[in-house]
């Protein structure tokens, strides 16, 4: 296969003709993944019984731009697992807007160590302004296409986290609060909705995000996942009309703050017995009865249960078998352990464009890997809060 590229390489540096090397490329790209496919599945295309690990499930299109213009590929998708072409490298946009946010540092003259010693070692310490502001040009079209794309349909879960990274603002260093949302369709699938900075986290920031995602056709929202940020409860009522529910992990955290570190493990271990029943019903009267049981012991966290006990147990009005992701911010946990891994590379950024254009990178690559995976929630499921639910029929008799 190396060799073929190498060959359809050639051609196009030979100044071939275009369409013939296009079709090559495409043909070449659908053996690739039948091949790939075929052997995560453990059978070919078509074949019935045998050793077949896991069965096929229809294709995804998605368009590959190459060096004589844009493929459109259909990639198979798995009924579980997910699959991605190895060929498309997925990681590609992150990695130039990594490196398109160290040189832009570079070239504006801010100077820190860690910044200084990547340049060296990607040798590019000669890079002009206009090689930099062509990438960033670059870069920046794909990633607010992506950012102010349509958001179509229903999306009964949000999921809205924020991370801290620094960045420079009129001469100073600030510590920019980065936002992220993801949503849940009434289709299953998880999509990355939208990416803001701001300095402050009051209600009006927060207002101004989120009526940003309604313009771009956001609806249907029941449930914001969150943190307990500040502002974000009153503008999550006013402009989604929705439940805000306060991240159970994270609360919990900070009610163990409340306690000894000697009462923290039996403490811990009676507020899990409300997270384990399995109706609203009895985690409410679980909740009463283990802040009766701590009024006395622990009357700080008592009283914060008291008052926290509708924010954290939010969820347990929505369909249960939804309860493990939709009780905590879990699920975006890991996109902002990616950015944050790749914040520290940075140090600084340079300004505010620079946040949002790595972070949008990260979240475009993201999107992309979750459009080929299997559906994270299913229809049935989903039915009950939907106001136009999907109906899956059932397969007709041969």
């Amino acid at each position: 296969m190396t060799n073929d590229r190498m060959t359809l390489i050639e051609l196009v540096e030979k100044g071939a003709d275009s369409d013939l090397v296009r079709d090559m490329l495409a043909l070449a790209a659908e053996r690739m993944m039948e091949m790939e496919i075929e052997a995560r599945t453990g059978a070919p295309h078509g074949a019935r019984g045998g050793d077949r690990q896991v069965q096929r499930n229809g294709y995804r299109g998605r368009t590959w731009d190459t060096r004589v213009g844009q493929i459109d590929l259909d990639i198979p998708r798995l009924r579980k697992g997910s699959y991605f072409p190895s060929f498309l490298e997925p990681r590609r946009t992150a990695e130039k807007a990594l490196t398109a946010v160290i040189q832009e540092a570079y070239v504006q003259g801010i100077s820190t160590r860690s910044v200084d010693n990547l340049i060296k070692a990607m040798g590019a310490s000669g890079i002009s302004k206009s090689a930099v502001s062509r990438l960033i040009e670059e870069i920046d079209e794909r990633v607010n296409a992506f950012l102010t794309r349509p958001i179509e349909g229903e999306w009964p879960y949000v999921w809205i986290d924020a991370t801290y990274v620094k960045a420079r603002e009129g001469g100073r260093i600030l510590s920019t609060a980065t936002i992220i949302a993801v949503g849940v369709n009434t289709d299953g699938r998880r999509e990355v909705l939208g990416v803001a900075t701001g300095l402050s986290e009051a209600e009006t920031f927060w207002k101004s995000f989120l009526r940003s995602l309604t313009d771009r056709g956001l609806r249907g929202v029941k449930l914001v996942i969150s943190d307990d940020h500040k502002g974000l409860r009153a503008a999550a009522s006013k402009v989604f009309h929705a439940t805000l529910q306060r991240c159970r992990i994270h609360w919990m955290r900070n009610a163990m703050a409340h306690v000894t570190a000697k009462q923290r493990p039996a403490v811990a271990a009676m507020i899990k017995t409300i997270f384990a029943q399995e109706s609203a019903k009895e985690a409410q009267m679980q909740w009463n009865s283990v802040a009766e049981a701590l009024a006395e012991r622990a009357p700080k966290l008592a009283e914060l249960m008291v008052d926290a006990r509708e924010d954290v147990l939010a969820y347990t009005s929505f369909p249960r078998e939804h309860w493990p992701q939709i009780s905590s911010t879990n699920p975006i946990e890991r996109l902002n352990g990616e950015i944050k891994r790749r914040s520290d590379v940075v140090g600084i950024f340079p300004n505010d464009a620079a946040v949002v254009r790595l972070v949008g990178a990260l979240m475009l690559e993201q999107n992309d890997e979750w459009a080929v995976c299997r559906r994270y929630m299913s229809l049935e499921s989903l039915a009950p809060i939907s106001d136009n639910p999907i109906i899956k029929l059932p397969g007709v008799a041969a």
